[in-house]
């Protein structure tokens, strides 16, 4: 066993370290916080660079950002919430299909458990003394790793808490673009803006890299080009209604 795992001591604490490092661990909240931080940027700087390139005053403008900016976190809190209320229900669902399959036939969700671990290149005589040994364990926690893919039977998903942190993400990343249109003079709101927006998209997509521990430059890449197109696309909205308020 030693052979195949190696691990690294962290001296101050006494705790063996993983080696490989990896990042896994992080996806779930780590994608929240992109994806409400890169729609909070995105979506704000869009906003206000469309309006602006409408015609609309300055005043109008920043109520038009804070309204967005409100509006927008709002609606992803509830998204989330709704979303991830609705992955927990088909979570606890399907734990309570196989917490009764267990009961009704006990014998053919063991050889089910087993065949899944033949699949998976155990022998196949090994294979039904492992499942054996996790069904005494912790049957319907077997199963819903095993065949559902379920770490966990409580907690796996938690809606409050994915509504708070993607709301926060939004408003902390709105607050970048509508900073800038509140700070620079009339005339330079739509170039500023803009220039704000893509220097936070920089941070977020190199930021979201080195938590993830993936590759920088496509992190970056990918969210300042998709930002861009966003701007570029309202600011052309904006000119054809070129509608003053």
């Amino acid at each position: 066993m030693c052979g195949l795992l190696h691990f690294n001591f962290d001296v101050s604490k006494g705790d063996p370290m993983p080696k490989e490092g990896h990042y896994i661990n992080r996806s779930n909240w780590l994608r929240a916080a992109v994806l409400g931080a890169n729609d909070g940027i995105v979506s704000m700087s869009s906003l206000l660079v469309g309006v602006t390139s409408a015609g609309m005053a300055s005043g109008n403008v920043i109520l038009t950002g804070f309204a967005g900016l409100t509006a927008g976190a709002l609606s992803m809190a509830a998204g989330e919430y709704v979303s991830v209320s609705a992955q927990a229900d088909v979570e606890a669902a399907d734990l309570e299909r196989e917490r009764i399959a267990l009961e009704d036939d006990p014998d053919y969700e063991l050889e089910e458990l087993a065949e899944g671990l033949e699949t998976r290149g155990v022998d196949p005589k090994l294979a039904l003394k492992v499942a054996t040994q996790l069904t005494d364990y912790d049957a319907l926690g077997a199963h819903a790793r095993e065949e559902l893919g379920m770490f966990g039977l409580a907690g796996q998903a938690n809606p409050l808490q994915a509504a708070g942190a993607s709301a926060l993400a939004f408003a902390v990343g709105g607050a970048f673009p509508l900073i800038a249109a509140l700070a620079l003079p009339t005339h330079l709101d739509i170039l500023g803006v803009a220039i704000v927006a893509v220097l936070a998209l920089v941070l977020l997509g190199a930021g979201g890299a080195h938590l993830g521990g993936a590759p920088l430059r496509p992190a970056v890449l990918r969210a300042v080009v998709w930002g861009v197109v966003a701007m570029v696309f309202t600011a052309g909205v904006g000119q054809f209604f070129d509608v003053a308020v």
